[in-house]
């Protein structure tokens, strides 16, 4: 029997292994892409609690002037959380996070005092949301 006899006796099993390989691949390819979104987009949800919770560290520090529920010490908690979310996040978001820790870093003390610090905070803050959320959306 000559290959080309062969191959038209086993054309249906070539096909269908053909057919099972390419899909297992591409089975495997979309499960591990949903998992890297699965992934991004529970680290982003996180991102962004912790980003509140900030916020709400640093509205109560300089207008409410609590010093219990707006210790900087908590604040210190949620930007380093914030920049540790952001390690499993694409560099966009890292970015982000490492500005708002510097800012924080150089604003802090004046929360309270000083209008220009907690802008500054404040800012940097709504700067990192919006990184986060447009990382969110381009998630597919």
């Amino acid at each position: 029997m000559s290959l080309r006899q062969q191959l038209r006796a086993n054309a249906i099993a070539l096909i269908s292994l053909a057919v099972a390989l390419s899909s297992f691949s591409y089975t495997a390819w979309r499960t591990e892409h949903s998992e890297a979104n699965r992934t991004t987009r529970q680290a982003a949800f996180q991102l962004l609690v912790a980003l509140g919770q900030m916020q709400e560290v640093v509205y109560r520090a300089h207008y409410d002037h609590d010093t219990v529920r707006g210790s900087p010490r908590s604040g210190w908690v949620y930007v380093q959380t914030i920049n540790d979310y952001s390690s499993t996040l694409p560099a966009p978001v890292a970015r982000a996070t490492q500005a708002l820790l510097a800012t924080w870093r150089d604003h802090w003390e004046g929360l309270g005092t000083h209008e220009d610090d907690a802008v500054a905070i404040d800012d940097a803050i709504a700067n990192c949301r919006a990184v986060v959320v447009a990382q969110i959306k381009a998630l597919r």
